[in-house]
Formats: C-alpha cells, sequence, structure tokens
C-alpha cells in the first residue's frame, strides 16, 4: 500500500526582521575578513522599532565602521522609509562589543600565526571553536539537491524581492514569508498542496482603499509575476486543486522591525533543508569559520550532496560531533533512509576517506577566511538570506560535486 502525506517548509524575505539581523551580522563578518582574515568574530544584531543593536565577541586588527556597515546593509534590503518605523538613515545604532575569552580562543590558536597552519600536521593540532552537532543533507527531489519544499519557499521568497526591487509591484514592502507544502507518495513528490505568501504592502494600492480590494489585487498579482514563474523548470506544479493563500489575516501593512523584532541566528531552519533533515541547533550567521556550527555543516553537506550526485543515494544525511580544542570530530554517522546502493557503513568509510572534516581542514579547503576579501568584500552576508544551502545562483565550494568521479571509483 502507498504511503500518502503532505511536508511544509517555510522561508523569508530579507526583510523579515530575523533576516535583518542576519544579514548585519554577516556583512561585519565579511567587513572583518576582508582586513584581517584571522579576525574571530561572534557578531549578534537585535533590531526594533527605530533601533539596531550590535553586540557580541570581536577580536581583530581589522578597523570597521559598524554603524556604516549595519546602515548600508539596511537600505539594500530595501528600508529606507521613516515612515515603515525603521530606515537606514533614522535608526538608531547601538555597539556593544567584548573581546573573545581567551578560554574559548587558546583551542584554536595553536599554529594561528604560522604560514604552516595549511599544513596536514597543523589541521590536526587546531581543535574546534565550540563542541556541537552538526548535519549535512542532500537528496535527488531537485536539480540542487535540495528537498523539494524548502526549494520552492526559497523560490518564491526571492522572487518576491526581485519584484519589489525591480518596480513590477511597487506597492511590496521587505517583509515577507512564504511557506509550501509537498504532497508526497512513497517518498516522492508529486503534487503541490499550499501555497501561502504573507507579504508586506502599502496602505493603498493605486486607488484602492478597501482591504478586500487591495487583499485580492495583490493575490492576483503574486500568482502571474512570482508563484507560475518558479514552476517553469519544475516538473511537479500547482494545479486546480492547489489552495493559494496570501495575507490570511487580512492585511499586513505594518511589518519589518516596527511590527516584531529580531535577532541573529532565530532562522535556523530556513537557512538549512527546512526541516526535512534533522538540525544540530547551531546557528550560522555572525559566526567566524573557526566555529564549528557554520563550517562543519557546510562540510557535511558537501559530503552529503557529492554522494547522492554520485548516485550512491537518493537521501544522505550526514552527521558530525566535535568536542571544543579537539581537531578530528568526536564521531561521523552517514544514513540514507535505506535509499543507498552501498551499505551505510561503507559510506561512512568513503566520507572518512575522502572528505575533510577537521575545522582548520575545512577552511583551506573550503577557502573560507579569504573568499569575502577576492569576491569584493562580500561572501557571507549573500548566504545569510534565501538559504546556505542549495543555492544555485552562488558559487558556493560546499556545494560543488568535485568527488563525484572520486566516489564512483572508490566502490568500482
Amino acid at each position: 500500500m502507498s504511503r500518502r502525506y503532505l511536508f511544509t517548509s517555510e522561508s523569508v524575505t530579507e526583510g523579515h526582521p530575523d533576516k535583518i539581523c542576519d544579514q548585519i551580522s554577516d556583512t561585519i563578518i565579511d567587513a572583518l575578513l576582508t582586513e584581517d582574515p584571522a579576525s574571530r568574530v561572534a557578531a549578534e544584531v537585535v533590531v526594533n522599532t527605530g533601533l539596531v543593536l550590535i553586540t557580541g565577541e570581536i577580536s581583530t586588527k581589522a578597523n570597521i565602521n559598524y554603524v556604516n556597515l549595519a546602515r548600508k546593509k539596511i537600505a539594500e534590503i530595501g528600508y529606507t522609509d521613516a515612515v515603515n518605523g525603521f530606515s537606514a538613515n533614522s535608526a538608531s545604532v547601538l555597539i556593544a562589543l567584548d573581546e573573545q575569552s581567551p578560554d574559548i580562543a587558546q583551542g584554536v590558536n595553536v599554529a594561528q600565526e604560522t604560514r604552516a597552519q595549511d599544513s596536514d600536521e597543523a589541521f590536526d593540532r587546531i581543535g574546534a571553536g565550540d563542541q556541537g552537532i552538526m548535519f549535512g543533507f542532500a537528496c535527488n527531489e531537485t536539480p540542487e539537491f535540495m528537498p523539494l519544499p524548502i526549494s520552492l519557499a526559497h523560490r518564491i521568497a526571492r522572487r518576491l524581492a526581485a519584484v519589489r526591487k525591480t518596480g513590477d509591484l511597487p506597492y511590496l514592502r521587505p517583509d515577507g514569508k512564504t511557506q509550501v507544502t509537498v504532497v508526497y507518495e512513497d517518498g516522492k513528490p508529486v503534487g503541490i498542496d499550499t501555497i501561502l505568501i504573507s507579504t508586506q504592502h502599502t496602505a493603498t494600492i493605486d486607488d484602492i482603499s478597501d482591504d478586500a480590494a487591495i487583499q485580492a489585487r495583490i493575490k492576483a498579482d503574486l500568482w502571474d509575476l512570482v508563484v507560475q514563474p518558479i514552476f517553469s523548470d519544475i516538473d511537479v506544479k500547482p494545479d486546480e486543486q492547489t489552495r493559494f493563500l496570501v495575507n490570511p489575516t487580512g492585511k499586513f501593512v505594518i511589518g519589518g522591525p516596527q511590527g516584531d523584532s529580531g535577532l541573529t541566528g532565530r532562522k535556523i531552519i530556513v537557512d538549512t533543508y527546512g526541516g526535512y533533515s534533522r538540525h544540530g541547533g547551531g546557528a550560522f550567521s555572525g559566526k567566524d569559520p573557526t566555529k564549528v556550527d557554520r563550517s562543519a555543516a557546510y562540510a557535511a553537506r558537501y559530503a552529503a550532496k557529492n554522494i547522492v550526485a554520485a548516485g550512491l543515494a537518493e537521501k544522505c544525511e550526514v552527521q558530525l560531533s566535535y568536542a571544543i580544542g579537539v581537531a578530528r570530530p568526536v564521531s561521523v554517522f552517514v544514513d540514507t533512509f535505506g535509499t543507498g546502493k552501498i551499505s551505510d557503513e561503507r559510506l561512512l568509510e568513503l566520507v572518512k576517506e575522502h572528505f575533510e572534516l577537521r575545522p582548520a581542514g575545512i577552511i583551506h579547503v573550503f577557502n573560507l577566511r579569504n573568499l569575502p576579501s577576492e569576491r569584493g568584500g562580500r561572501f557571507y552576508q549573500d548566504v545569510a538570506a534565501y538559504g546556505h544551502l542549495g543555492r544555485m545562483d552562488l558559487d558556493l565550494p560546499w556545494e560543488r560535486t568535485d568527488k563525484v568521479d572520486l566516489l564512483k571509483q572508490a566502490i568500482s
């Protein structure tokens, strides 16, 4: 008997309060690593009506203007009008930063100042910046090897921002959320049950002031200009049974930090697999690459994606765990949920043999310290919205499938 079920994932736009914080935090990462690649950063941001608070622990030789960085990013996102209760020029930006604890830093300071830090010996000597567990996942539901629900939710969210910025839908405002419910049969996506979009908008549209008429206009526009275009290359499409919900409360005029406070690291499921895979609990944004919450999660995704891309499994999840100050993972676990073409035990051996899992080695393989300076001073801020994983629009080192041939040869 076939099993039919629904699975839902959500995304948010770059103007969502939590995502504003993630992007400011990662803009700070970009700026600090560009000037001083050895910077140690844990940058947290809070936003509320008319307020930005930058706090955390930072040790760096870089000299940057945190206030200007925050204002520039807020303007780029689209908050430029004080009428919205939050804007780049009028918000108060407060700074409350300390240096990183030396007790935490000592575990990753070994060989830090020497050119030999990129050697195999140094990789064994430079420990993880903290303890924790991280998961990486991949499946063959989409070209980017991501689960279909989160892939669609991100596509819709990015498209929602695009039509606002191009002026195709000038009444839209930066804050927004998307959600997609996919129908599965026997583990395969077969239909779209529900599409939900909540988007901030102006109080009136053209000459329309009636709330019901405004929502009808928004719904029609979003279907034509946002939803339909993103399904052009997707086999599973909406049909007459698909529910399309827009601003279910009736309107969404007050939004952004005026409508709700925001905090760095509060959208970890949006950042990863939409709940389809397990999550270790650690956020990504605002953390320099020595923090394994970030770098090891990227490494786990890299391993899982190459396994699926090589045809060795239809789904693959890789778990890593670390102890602070210890270089090699405490544990490595591979689960293919019964879809593996070879045993999970053999895949575990391949992961350990062919993928760098030591924190300093991950940083070296992905070039995580130098990418911002190589890409015009911005790298991490570009993954701070619309997902850190499965990004087809960015050349991310952990999204490459350059281990596929090696894995195939290893089992031939």
